[in-house]
């Protein structure tokens, strides 16, 4: 039976995906009051790695206090329950290896969220990311119920634009000074993806699994 859509409802939270055409085995799942000690040694083994791509806070905005890593996760879980966001780690092998969120979810008539992620600088070139990207597209595209999914990465962040041109999503040009990255104002690349498309060519994952 071709794949199609879910129309029906939004899947609840807490949800796990898994991947297991390549090697390693992939699973997205929620991060735990008990991941604060792995996930806080790989965040800080990483710091550097992902500070040229991760959003900073503009001059003038109103920072909030720092949370608990507890405080943390009860966040990520309420705003998945809130029907906001999908908030995964991405678990390899029992070890965490990054994150990857669906956030932004718009319903109404947009019916639409954005996606982002980062992953361990060692454990790139392996197709983690493209995979995981993948599962956290389709599911949002399929049980999720939404319509468009988009990714939006900086001109000069090479490693992510080849994940989305493994994907194939469609390219749909440049958004200036889009996001305050790493202290400035940085232009975007935006990429999307329909439930149409998935429909008409087959999940991002049934593909890369023919790869």
């Amino acid at each position: 039976m071709p794949w199609r859509p879910h129309r029906e409802g939004r899947a609840t939270w807490p949800v796990v995906l898994r991947e297991s055409f390549h090697d390693p085995t992939i699973m997205l799942r929620p991060l735990r009051s008990s991941d604060e000690q792995e996930w806080q040694r790989v965040r800080q083994a990483n710091a550097a790695h992902v500070q040229p791509w991760e959003p900073t806070l503009p001059p003038g905005a109103d920072p909030s206090g720092p949370v608990s890593f507890r405080q943390f996760v009860r966040d990520l879980d309420h705003e998945a329950r809130a029907d906001r966001a999908l908030p995964w780690c991405i678990d390899v092998g029992g070890h965490i290896v990054g994150q990857v969120h669906v956030f932004g979810i718009v319903r109404a008539a947009q019916q639409s969220g954005a996606v982002g992620y980062w992953l361990d600088a060692r454990h790139t070139g392996r197709g983690i990311a493209t995979r995981s990207l993948a599962l956290a597209i389709d599911h949002a595209l399929g049980p999720a119920g939404l319509h468009r999914i988009e990714v939006n990465i900086r001109g000069d962040n090479l490693r992510s634009l080849a994940v989305v041109e493994r994907l194939g999503l469609r390219d749909e040009g440049v958004r200036e000074r889009f996001l305050h990255i790493d202290g400035q104002w940085r232009d975007h690349r935006t990429f999307a993806v329909t439930s149409d498309e998935l429909a008409e060519r087959g999940t991002l994952t049934a593909r890369l699994s023919h790869s």
